[in-house]
């Protein structure tokens, strides 16, 4: 069965385009051209990956993000024209997976879409996974087997990328490890000086576990060089 994307943009043209590039590429597309018809699309259909345009006419980009992470993690790529860095963070704390400013390469989008499905895919997909690779820190459970995460018993419900970013540190568990080893091991690109993608994901990880106060007790901050789990 082809992938199923849904495509968000008040932009015919763009959301046009778009379709045309991801159904040659044998995708199957769905488009909506405001907030209320994608989340009602979204709650009548499962879709595997969305591209959200932040600019809407009745609901801006970020809040129909946060709406949807209430109760579906598929990623979300975010699109707009605006390039200020802060609404790249703004984003991704609200639980977008990734970020592309236009004017765009289709291809660059392609691109970047099945990324994010190979790594959607991985994460849903049960596979056999060495025994050891469970970790159980101070209540804090994180299993490869079942990508699940549990505090104190409670399940965290993580994205993809979230999941691989805390596996990553557990695995690492009493190294510091940097923002750009983070990057470059989970995002797969090179990483750059001003890129804030790690820290806007740390901070919405925190934020899951209420581990976001100036001391957390789980990743830790080591200031100028990177995070651990201790």
């Amino acid at each position: 069965m082809n992938d199923k994307i849904i495509i968000v943009d008040d932009e015919k043209e763009i959301a046009d385009l778009l379709e045309l590039c991801l159904t040659n590429d044998g995708f199957s597309v769905s488009k909506a051209f405001n907030a209320k018809d994608a989340l009602d699309l979204v709650e009548a259909e499962n879709f595997d990956l969305m591209i959200l345009d932040i600019m809407l006419e009745d609901m801006d980009g970020f809040s129909v993000c946060k709406k949807i992470r209430e109760k579906h993690y598929f990623p979300i790529i975010m699109l707009t024209s605006r390039i200020d860095s802060n609404d790249k963070i703004l984003g991704l704390t609200m639980g977008a997976d990734d970020y592309i400013t236009k004017p765009f390469n289709p291809l660059e989008v392609i691109a970047r879409v099945k990324t994010q499905l190979r790594r959607s895919q991985k994460y849903n997909k049960t596979e056999k996974i060495k025994d050891d690779e469970t970790y159980d820190i101070r209540g804090l459970l994180i299993d490869k087997k079942s990508h699940k995460c549990f505090l104190y018993d409670k399940q965290i419900q993580l994205t993809p990328i979230e999941f691989e970013i805390i596996w990553y540190l557990c695995k690492n568990q009493g190294k510091v490890v940097s923002s750009e080893e983070l990057f470059e091991n989970i995002w797969k690109e090179k990483y750059l000086d001003n890129n804030n993608t790690v820290m806007a994901h740390i901070g919405r990880i925190r934020d899951k576990m209420n581990d976001s106060g100036r001391n957390p007790k789980f990743i830790k901050t080591v200031w100028g060089v990177g995070y651990e789990i201790e």
